[in-house]
């Protein structure tokens, strides 16, 4: 009892009274001596009371002392008590170290992964006229790293991307080992997907999924890859000590399932034992970092990145991506302490999501005619050439940060997430508004007319926001209540599988085993139907388990599946034999990664893949039992099992074998034949053996990599060129003059521009908006990583050289009244091959 309120007024002590200190005195906490340096955080090493400062243990005799007093309050001689300090102060002394060693060192990183806006196909949808054309908002990788100070250590990254990709994973392993040694590989590294599919494709090695983006896309993947261990160094770097909470709660109004015919398919007594037909589940981790409390938060919940559309050009991190920058948004503007609560109130605008702007400059009440003279004084600028770093949206992110506190990192991350669709409405006919047919997602026999509706039907944009909402909302509820603290050690287990032809030993229902196998990957005719998300083409169906004798033919073009991968298969009729085709390299992967991390009571279960809710449930509930049943007694039922879905590689959809003989989108999806889940929960549940026994995992045949391999279509920029008299930056529709705006309003701005290709504006940004301070000082507010700012680029014909950039801002109700302008910044490729930035800025306007 006297240790647990020694450690509390330790605690209680640094992160008080010595915060006090440091701000009184403007020292920074390394000059108080309260921690070990970033460097003995970062390398396990540190924490130990000879490393500490002397002011740390005289700070530590005056905790004792406080601590004393607190649980015996009436002692008040000091010749009585005199050996009981010295004793105290010794067992603390040779203590510290073991108290250090049960603490965390928790470091989080964000970095910049948005990718070419430009030409490239979007990953996902596999829509070959679905190529990005500007941004809705940025994409970042967001990193965690849980650390015992001289164990063990785990990094998890989510990735604004449609999916991890196994050619990323491997390069960035590479990178890492190239920094770190064997600090950081592929048995404690995690890099997960949150599924949008509104990113640039071309980064994953497997033809099958770059056929659409004309194959390789090299600015696609060094994006991805500089950005992962950029955020993992971050991290790295900011590793402190810290704790961790977990907390959980349903969502209720954020996905609904796409194929429930399938999911029906599943035992009356196994459906029985849940409410609903998805999980409604988000648990989240709440970061707090003993000096500056709470730095960041994770989560997972199972919700496709499908609200925005197959035809949308943007950008955008879809409703993950918008949750994750709301809250991000919301930490930094309301701190900690306020609660859910004032994001529904109506005072001062809370009832709407927090925008940057609100801390960055005060509202300004100037006469109405003044700010009209005002703004007309600042007309648009000519293109002027600019040096790359005149992009200042680190400008307007460090504006609202506090200066004395790291930025806080949150991350929504995926799920089984297989069968989940954010179009809550349901799907409908666009022909007849009428609901589509049940068991195959069609409209008078035709897939191509039935659509998901979003709850912001028919406007994508506000789809995506509010189910973003929904999942921030709830993010912050169970962020502020958090209170279990996740405690114990450290682990991971990881290995490789042939998913091609691996064993799998079945229970028969009489009793007895029987041993099947998976099958080389092949996807059914009905992948070719799509789903309500984003329906595929020509007359392919849903829940087909036949196929037709057209598609037949074409198929046996590519490659015709013998009987052995028909039997295996089957019900699949196979439509593409992917797993069997080889030429020009690999189609589809064979070899899959899996993976189990552990944070205390929190066990992650990375899959390569989307698994269907039921799915899903049964390979929790499996490594559950593994885990509470056996070993030491570690685990007990209070253990929280999360999957993190399209995690280190992708290989398609995962369900029961139940919604396989269904066959609908997921099931001819689930490439490796009907026993895959088998499989998964088999491997799976032997490295929830391996885990709590303390065994080591063969490592399995490592996955190739196939870099030196890839083949891209995709035509360079070759020339960007302007009209005669005409310079880069150079205004094409301006703002009219005298113009006067209100909230709500949008406000349109066109510029002779370059492709966004020639430069990615990593971190940086190709349109911002500006107010006006005192009589000439320009203080950016809002970039392309905001919600309310949309960059759109086109060309007035295909192969054109000429382009244009549209900054288009709707202005939010959290705008500050005054003077503004919209700047837009860009670069061009000369003839010559030579790359020059530029920038050019709007008339002045007023929003009142």
């Amino acid at each position: 009892m006297l240790l647990q309120y020694l450690i509390r007024g330790v605690a209680a002590h640094r992160g008080g009274a010595n915060t006090r200190e440091k701000r009184r005195r403007g020292k920074s906490s390394r000059e108080l001596g309260r921690r070990p340096s970033r460097q003995a955080a970062a390398t396990g090493d540190g924490g130990k009371c000879e490393e500490l400062d002397e002011r740390y243990c005289v700070q530590l005799v005056r905790v004792m002392k406080d601590s004393f007093s607190l649980f015996y309050g009436s002692v008040r001689k000091p010749h009585a008590t005199t050996w009981f300090w010295v004793f105290l102060l010794f067992l603390l002394w040779n203590s510290v170290g073991t108290l250090s060693a049960s603490t965390y060192l928790i470091g989080l990183g964000s970095y910049d992964i948005t990718g070419p806006a430009a030409d490239v196909n979007m990953m996902g949808y596999a829509n070959t006229e679905q190529t990005a054309s500007g941004i809705h908002f940025r994409l970042r990788a967001r990193a965690f790293i849980v650390a015992e100070p001289q164990g063990n250590r785990v990094v998890f990254v989510n990735l604004d991307a449609c999916m991890a990709s196994q050619l990323v994973t491997i390069k960035v392993l590479e990178r890492l080992k190239a920094r770190y040694g064997d600090l950081y590989n592929e048995h404690n590294v995690a890099i997960s997907g949150i599924h949008t599919h509104a990113g640039p494709g071309g980064y994953l090695q497997y033809i099958v999924y770059i056929v659409t983006s004309l194959g390789f896309v090299r600015q696609s993947f060094d994006a991805l890859v500089d950005g992962i261990e950029k955020c993992i160094v971050q991290a790295h770097e900011n590793l402190q000590p810290g704790s961790i909470f977990v907390n959980k709660g349903e969502l209720l109004d954020a996905g609904v399932n796409r194929s429930p015919s399938a999911y029906l398919n599943n035992p009356a007594v196994e459906r029985s034992k849940y409410r609903y037909n998805i999980d409604k589940e988000m648990t989240l981790l709440k970061f707090v970092d003993d000096e500056w409390g709470p730095v960041g938060s994770f989560n997972w919940f199972p919700t496709h990145g499908t609200s925005m559309s197959r035809t949308n050009a943007l950008i955008s991190g879809d409703n993950k991506g918008a949750a994750a920058r709301f809250m991000e948004d919301w930490s930094e503007q309301n701190g900690f302490l306020e609660g859910i609560e004032c994001m529904h109130s109506n005072r001062s605008g809370m009832d709407k999501i927090p925008r940057r702007v609100s801390n960055i400059v005060p509202n300004l009440h100037d006469n109405q005619d003044d700010l009209l003279e005002l703004a007309a004084s600042f007309q648009s600028s000519h293109g002027r050439a600019a040096t790359r770093f005149l992009s200042v949206a680190r400008r307007v992110r460090s504006a609202l940060r506090k200066a004395d506190r790291p930025r806080f990192v949150s991350a929504f991350c995926q799920s089984n997430c297989g069968d989940v669709s954010p179009n809550v409405l349901g799907a409908f006919c666009t022909d007849t508004g009428l609901p589509c047919d049940f068991n195959q997602s069609t409209c008078n026999g035709k897939n191509e007319l039935c659509y998901g509706r979003g709850p912001g039907y028919p406007d994508e944009f506000e789809s995506t926001r509010i189910i973003g909402d929904r999942q921030f909302r709830k993010a912050v509820d169970l962020f502020n209540k958090a209170s279990e603290h996740l405690q114990g050690k450290v682990e991971y287990r990881h290995t490789y599988l042939n998913f091609s032809k691996l064993e799998v030993t079945l229970s028969k229902p009489g009793g007895g085993h029987e041993i099947v196998k998976t099958c080389p990957a092949a996807m059914g005719f009905a992948f070719a139907a799509g789903t309500t998300d984003g329906p595929g083409a020509f007359d392919f169906k849903q829940g087909d388990d036949k196929g037709n004798p057209f598609w037949r033919l074409v198929r046996n073009l590519l490659k015709a599946p013998n009987k052995e991968q028909i039997d295996c298969q089957y019900p699949k009729p196979i439509l593409l034999d992917t797993g069997e085709m080889k030429e020009p390299y690999d189609w589809a992967p064979s070899i899959l990664p899996i993976q189990i991390l552990r944070i205390g009571q929190l066990v992650i279960l990375s899959v390569p893949g989307e698994f269907s809710t039921m799915a899903g449930r049964r390979l929790r509930d499996a490594v559950k039992t593994v885990l509470t049943s056996g070993g030491n007694g570690e685990f007990n039922s209070n253990v929280h099992v999360v999957i993190a879905g399209l995690t280190n590689t992708y290989s398609q959809y995962v369900t029961t074998f139940e919604e396989y003989q269904v066959q609908r989108y997921e099931g001819a999806s689930t490439l490796f034949g009907p026993h895959t889940l088998s499989a998964y929960i088999q491997e799976f549940k032997k490295l929830a053996t391996a885990l709590i026994s303390g065994q080591t995992v063969e490592p399995g045949p490592q996955p190739p990599d196939l870099l030196d391999k890839q083949i891209s279509l995709l035509t360079p920029v070759v020339v960007d060129m302007t009209p005669p008299g005409v310079k880069f930056g150079d205004i094409s529709t301006d703002v009219p003059q005298n113009s006067t705006f209100r909230k709500g309003d949008m406000v349109t701005v066109i510029f002779w521009s370059g492709c966004p290709r020639n430069d990615l504006m990593t971190e940086g940004t190709f349109a911002l908006v500006e107010v006006l301070q005192g009589k000439d000082t320009w203080v950016p507010v809002y970039d392309d990583d905001d919600f309310c700012l949309r960059f759109k680029w086109s060309r007035p014909a295909k192969l054109s050289a000429r382009s244009q950039a549209t900054i288009e801002w709707r202005i939010p109700e959290s705008a500050v009244s005054g003077v503004h302008r919209i700047r837009h910044f860009g670069a061009s490729k000369s003839l010559l091959g030579s790359i020059r930035h530029f920038s050019g800025s709007s008339r002045a306007f007023v929003v009142a």
